[in-house]
This record gives structure tokens, sequence and C-alpha cells, in this order.
């Protein structure tokens, strides 16, 4: 699957990129028909320790699926975020399997 990755107000290193597009393709594994995944990574000014935000959305036939978490670190952020993704689809077909 294509990843996009995007990060807004620093750069990303390779090692962060790797990891997201490594766990963004396990998401092919529960529903096969994932177009592509835009990812934004985002840092806030803010004194508050949970100031990474990550947000995915994943092109599926007919549909998007939008996920943003905030969390403390990228990483806690991207496999929050991708069990979030992974629900989403099991459910989008098991819903799609009950139509047939």
């Amino acid at each position: 699957m294509k990843v996009n990755t995007q990060s807004v107000n620093f750069s990303a290193d390779k090692k962060l990129i790797s990891f997201i597009q490594k766990r963004m393709d396990k998401l092919e594994l529960f529903y096969d028909k994932v177009i592509k995944s835009d990812v934004f990574l985002k840092v806030e000014n803010t004194s508050d320790k949970e100031n990474k935000i990550f947000e995915a959305k994943l092109s599926v036939p007919g549909d998007s699926l939008v996920v943003k978490k905030q969390c403390k670190t990228f990483e806690e952020g991207v496999d929050v975020a991708v069990a979030s993704l992974e629900r989403h689809l099991k459910r989008r077909k098991e819903k799609l399997r009950a139509h047939l």
C-alpha cells in the first residue's frame, strides 16, 4: 500500500517513516481493497507531554476512514491509530459480507 507521510513543523527521520509504513501495511491483512493512506505527523507547541498528533486517512473504495490520535510519542500514536483502523476495517468487511 502507498503511504504518503507528511510531517508538519519538523522533519521525520527514516526510522519513524519506515515504522509507520510497516504498521500501515499490516492493515491490508484485514481488508485487501485499501487504495492508499495519507499520514500527517504534527507537533503542538504546548507544555503538555502529549503534544504529538498522528492523523491517518485511509482511502477504501467508496469511502475514507480518518483516525486522529494525540500521544506522547508518534510510535504510540501509530499503534493506537492502527488498532482503531483495524477495528473499522473488520467491521466494514463484516458488513460487506452480510450484504452478499
